[in-house]
């Protein structure tokens, strides 16, 4: 989660929203790091945590990310859980959750839906005060 939480600390620099998100590997490895880049790239699709899986599936040279895990800041919006469980990622690790647009447990739980071929393991809350202050303190300045 340090890792996450520096690379959203890098998003404030482009003033996009401060999210960060590593793929980690089945033996811990990094395979993938990605930071909301939507203001930087003016791309919609440009959340932190597809760019972790982008970058996670060519290191590996396949999309399918079994075995490996999702270490995100903030919890995952429906596009991202949706490629979560596309990706056939193992778990999903994030800090603070998202009461408004959350897709992993809170508003939605994309990645358990028992109708997809797929479920993913949600450990919530992992340095969670710190990685809500860091919105947090965004969101304030924006007000």
């Amino acid at each position: 989660m340090a890792l996450a939480l520096d690379l959203a600390r890098d998003a404030l620099g482009t003033d996009d929203v401060p999210v960060g998100a590593v793929v980690l590997g089945p033996a811990g490895q990094v395979l993938g790091r990605g930071r909301n880049r939507r203001e930087a790239d003016a791309d919609p699709t440009a959340h932190a945590e597809l760019l972790a899986l982008r970058e996670a599936a060519a290191a590996l040279g396949t999309w399918r990310l079994e075995g490996c895990t999702l270490v995100v800041t903030l919890e995952p919006c429906t596009m991202c859980a949706g490629a979560v469980v596309l990706s056939r990622l193992d778990r999903v690790v994030l800090g603070a959750w998202d009461p408004k647009a959350g897709a992993t447990g809170s508003v939605r739980d994309v990645v358990r839906d028992a109708r997809l071929n797929h479920r993913v393991e949600v450990v919530g809350g992992v340095r969670e005060a710190e990685c809500a202050a860091l919105l947090r303190d965004f969101f304030a300045g924006r007000r």
